[in-house]
């Protein structure tokens, strides 16, 4: 009976190609939804996964590298203490308004003032040594690519931040930021950026392990001592999580890509769910005819499945051609596409899951499949 559903796609194919269109379609939407989502909020622990710092020290109940206060800069001195730590080095977060040399109204910008020394290890991975190198220059600043447009400058230009001066040094890319733009900066030009006299401190202090391994076991290890002062540790992998968990639930813009991805699966579900209906229908009299030579309703109702699991299949292998082809032209316009193993089988899932319940919508039409109908 296997073999009977694979033959009437062949030479029906005309009959089911709506469904395998309804199930790619919808397969594509949820492919890049999820793509989308996992690269817009994937940029807020770009600050992280950028970097090479192994453990991140920060102020406690900080939800999110955007939302760090500062911390008392004693606290260096615990890390150097802990033998795990190589290196030690201050990330400084300031919160700026832009002014360029075009009118551009308001911007607001998010400058990082890193070490900018050739081993330092914020933004290391997003960073060429080039540009890293010219950003030891009094007030120079690097910016994305992407954002040249929305800041109206250009390398070279200059522009005020917080009523400041500074100077575009470098271009670069993947450095874009979720509800701002990201300004890297040396720490010295972004102390001099920073208007709140309060901050005396970093906002975090970031270490490089002997062993990478060790960094939950470091970063509890580092948690509560009170004696240089209120501070928490993470491990790089647990404070990113925290952060992309922090804008995607707890800020409610997850709560609407959940809804829309629900929406998106219901209407893919109706839509191939009447296409199957509609094929099974017009091939009612040949399962009268099966079920007239002694072919029980149930094995009439595997092939139904059987059809229901090939049009999912070939409509995802169209949907992940489109889809593979439609992010590798948003990453060339700089569009923050990510689609990790997970994600990828989350989205085979709810396909396949999608054309399931469309097969057992249309196994409902096999009523119609009496071999009394063959005497109308």
């Amino acid at each position: 009976m296997v073999a009977l559903a694979r033959k009437t796609l062949i030479y029906e194919w005309r009959r089911f190609l709506p469904a395998m269109l309804a199930v790619g379609f919808a397969g594509l939407l949820q492919l890049l939804q999820i793509a989308l989502v996992l690269g817009i909020f994937g940029s807020t622990s770009l600050y992280i996964t950028g970097s090479s710092a192994d453990v991140w020290v920060g102020y406690p109940g900080t939800q999110s590298v955007s939302l760090g206060r500062t911390i008392d800069p004693d606290v260096e001195s615990r890390l150097l203490m802990d033998p795990a730590v190589q290196q030690v080095e201050p990330y400084l977060w300031v919160d700026g308004d832009w002014r360029g040399p075009r009118e551009t109204g308001g911007v607001s910008v998010f400058v990082s003032g890193i070490d900018p020394a050739a081993d330092g290890l914020m933004f290391s991975k997003t960073l060429s040594p080039a540009l890293r190198a010219r950003l030891a220059e009094p007030d120079a600043i690097v910016i994305d690519r992407s954002a040249q447009d929305q800041l109206g400058v250009d390398v070279g230009q200059t522009a005020t931040i917080n009523g400041q001066q500074v100077r575009v040094v470098g271009i670069s890319t993947g450095l874009r930021a979720l509800g701002g733009v990201n300004v890297l900066c040396s720490l010295d030009t972004a102390r001099r950026l920073n208007n709140d006299p309060t901050d005396a401190g970093p906002t975090y202090l970031v270490a490089k392990l002997r062993d990478p391994a060790q960094a939950d076991m470091v970063a509890t290890r580092l948690r509560g001592d009170t004696a240089f002062g209120p501070y928490t540790a993470w491990s790089a992998s647990d404070f990113a999580r925290l952060s992309v968990r922090y804008w995607l639930f707890d800020t409610g813009a997850g709560a609407g890509v959940l809804f829309l991805a629900g929406i998106v699966f219901l209407v893919g579900a109706a839509i191939t769910s009447q296409t199957l209906i509609a094929a099974v229908n017009g091939s009612v009299r040949e399962y009268a005819t099966l079920n007239a030579l002694g072919v029980g309703v149930n094995a009439l109702r595997k092939v139904v499945l059987e059809q229901a699991f090939w049009v999912g299949a070939l409509g995802l292998l169209g949907a992940s051609v489109l889809g593979i082809v439609l992010m590798l032209l948003a990453r060339s316009q700089d569009v923050p596409v990510i689609l990790n193993v997970p994600a990828a089988l989350a989205c085979i899932i709810l396909v396949m899951g999608l054309a399931a319940v469309s097969g057992l919508a249309a196994m409902r039409s096999l009523r119609r499949a009496d071999p009394a109908t063959l005497l109308r």
